[in-house]
Parts: structure tokens; C-alpha cells; sequence
């Protein structure tokens, strides 16, 4: 199943495992729910994913719309979920 052009979720006989691919050295390759973070906010400018490129150490943050945040959700990649900030006077 497809999450974007660069990552993507296989289910094999053990767990999922996510192909991505790194924007700086474009290296491609497969990550575990682990290897991700997942960060929904209240706006699609707050709710991403990241990860460390394990070729060149790249910290990543992608944009995540709904489908990518249900699919890495159900793969097993933690969440966090953002709260707002009360304004301050």
C-alpha cells in the first residue's frame, strides 16, 4: 500500500516495515515503526512524520494527511499528539 512516493508500508511475516527515502542524499530504504516518529497537531502544517536518515544521518520531517497518519498509525509508529498553547497576556 502506498503512502507517498517515497514511503511505504509492506506487511511481511513479521512486522511492518516502511520504505522511505532520504530528500538530502536520496538514499532509499526500509525503516520500522521504531525508526519513525509520528507528531498530529491541529493543523496539516503541525501534523508530520520524522526519522533519522540511517545513510546520512539526516533528521527528515515530512507532511502526513490523514491516510499517511492511519497507515503509520496502524503500522506501529508512535504518536504524539500536540496540544495548543494557552496565549499568554
Amino acid at each position: 500500500m502506498s503512502l507517498m512516493p517515497d514511503i511505504a508500508a509492506s506487511a511481511l511475516a513479521g512486522p511492518v516495515l516502511f520504505k522511505a527515502a532520504c530528500p538530502d542524499c536520496r538514499a532509499g530504504f526500509e525503516l520500522s515503526a521504531e525508526a519513525l516518529r509520528l507528531a498530529v497537531g491541529g493543523s496539516r502544517r503541525t501534523t508530520f512524520y520524522s526519522f533519522t536518515c540511517p545513510e546520512c544521518g539526516a533528521a527528515v520531517r515530512k507532511p502526513a494527511g490523514e491516510r499517511i497518519v492511519e497507515l503509520l498509525t496502524r503500522g506501529g509508529v508512535s504518536t504524539l499528539r500536540l496540544q495548543p498553547t494557552a496565549a499568554t497576556p
